[in-house]
């Protein structure tokens, strides 16, 4: 399937098996003759894939090079940013040639953010190899790294020439990195897609994969294209993010994968929205049996207010006021300004209601 993304820059998302070995004729038209490209990946992934793109791109008449850094979040810093630079700089990378990222969302941020810097900006491709970065990370031009202080503090809008996801990828994911990816999957569900999140809670996505990505990428073009600059309406692709990326933060970037940590913010998002009345009753049991029956968790190690105080540094912030992105039931959200002491307390009371309740 190919979807049209219609920022001020279009692309297409070519959603389709075996696409991956048809990536350098679909970047050929992109380049200008003799131009070459930067494959930046990782080494989980590069092993397996790299050599296949490398002779797709070879056979198009794009000559390769490549950066292939240690895998995991904790190497989404300016440090390995500044070491992309280096290996463009020493290949006398030019305006006129391309990064070609390969992997998950790490090697897809860091990329980016890469192309949208070095020599103010030349042209990337995104080609995803992990279910969050098919269906989410790949698509909407957002590129940066993180900081110490929090989740993505540094970075730039920039989209890229083309996605290509080539679902049969997903065939050499571990498990875990599965599961990781079923949290952006949940999100769409919740945010806008009821009728996902009903095959969600019946088990039928998974032997569909080629459909559900799709579907989200198709959910998310929805919003990219009304906010591409992530000021508005566009801040609901944020829900359960809020609390993902102060979890991702408190835990040091390293034993709370991202999807994994949306996945307890979107629980905690539902019980909030329910304190506060904006949340349809029994919408956070619905999450929270979805969550689980993914294998994924839904507690937190940490104190609602800690959590809380680790949102302090959040794009969706002004000043006290967070702006959450709540569900008003199952496939409708919005955004809901909220500020964070008076957050706590309702929280604390719902929790205390709770546990009465279970008592009697």
């Amino acid at each position: 399937m190919v979807i049209e993304i219609k920022t001020d820059k279009p692309y297409e998302v070519i959603v389709e098996d075996g696409v991956l070995d048809r990536a350098g004729e679909k970047i050929a038209p992109l380049v200008r003759p003799g131009s070459r490209a930067m494959i930046v990946s990782e080494t989980n992934v590069f092993p397996i894939y790299g050599e296949r793109l490398k002779a797709s791109l070879e056979k198009a008449g794009i000559h390769t090079a490549e950066f292939v850094f240690e895998a995991g979040e904790p190497q989404k810093q300016l440090s390995t940013v500044m070491q992309i630079y280096e290996a463009l700089a020493e290949n006398d990378f030019t305006r006129s040639d391309i990064i070609v990222t390969l992997g998950g969302g790490v090697a897809g941020d860091m990329g980016g953010f890469a192309a949208a810097t070095f020599l103010r900006g030349i042209d990337f491709v995104q080609v995803p190899t992990s279910l969050l970065a098919q269906v989410d990370a790949s698509v909407g031009g957002k590129t940066g790294v993180d900081l110490p202080f929090g989740k993505n503090l540094v970075g730039a809008f920039h989209q890229p020439r083309l996605v290509l996801a080539d679902p049969k990828t997903l065939s050499t994911l571990p498990d875990a990195y599965f599961t990781d990816g079923m949290g952006e999957v949940i999100k769409y569900g919740c945010i806008a897609d009821a009728a996902l999140f009903d095959k969600l809670e019946q088990g039928q996505v998974i032997d569909h994969l080629e459909e559900t990505i799709c579907r989200c990428v198709l959910c998310k073009k929805h919003f990219v294209e009304e906010d591409t600059n992530d000021k508005g309406r566009r801040m609901i692709l944020n829900f359960g993010h809020t609390f993902g990326h102060a979890l991702e933060k408190l835990t040091g970037f390293s034993s709370l994968s991202h999807g994994l940590a949306v996945g307890i913010g979107m629980d905690m998002a539902g019980e909030v929205g329910e304190s506060l009345g904006v949340t349809e009753k029994g919408t956070a049991a619905r999450i929270r049996r979805v969550l689980e029956s993914y294998g994924m968790p839904t507690e937190s190690a940490f104190d609602f207010a800690k959590v809380v105080e680790a949102t302090a540094l959040d794009k969706k912030s002004f000043g006290k006021t967070l702006n959450l992105i709540l569900l008003k039931q199952i496939g409708e959200s919005v955004i809901h300004p909220v500020d964070r002491n008076y957050l706590v307390l309702r929280y604390k009371l719902a929790a205390e209601q709770n546990r009465r309740r279970k008592l009697n």
